[in-house]
């Protein structure tokens, strides 16, 4: 199975939970070229929503959110998989974490539809460089 695994800082951030405020944000980022590897957003309590940064270049985001007064809690590491869509992938990659002892607490994935897939991997702090290493990372 052909994919590539690296080590990928993400930043949260939260805002009102009304319509537009993700744009705003993502807007802001791209205006100043920040690129993002990925995104998410999800609710945070009755009024909040939680937007979850995963910069191409940290230090870049850093001081783009000083600079605009954007508050980040980050960074955290985490594990982005890219590859080739193939039935088993995720498997393999929880397999290698299985043996490692290494509980994923959280993780997302999505296929482009046209054989490709991207992951994202969650562990604890304490866990992360047992996880790389276990992922030859």
């Amino acid at each position: 199975m052909a994919y590539r695994i690296r080590r990928v800082d993400y930043f949260y951030t939260n805002v009102r939970d009304e319509p537009g405020q993700a744009y705003s944000l993502l807007k802001q980022l791209a205006d100043v070229g920040c690129s993002l590897l990925a995104f998410a957003a999800v609710p945070f309590g009755p009024s909040l929503t939680q937007l979850t940064i995963f910069p191409a270049d940290t230090p870049q985001l850093v001081e783009s959110a000083r600079r605009s007064g954007m508050e980040l809690d980050g960074p955290y590491p985490a594990l982005l998989v890219n590859g080739d869509d193939q039935l088993g992938a995720l498997a393999a990659i929880h397999e290698k974490l299985l043996r490692a002892s290494v509980n994923v607490y959280a993780s997302t994935g999505v296929t482009d539809g046209g054989g490709a897939f991207g992951y994202v991997i969650y562990v604890k702090l304490e866990d992360f460089e047992r996880s790389a290493k276990a992922l030859n990372v």
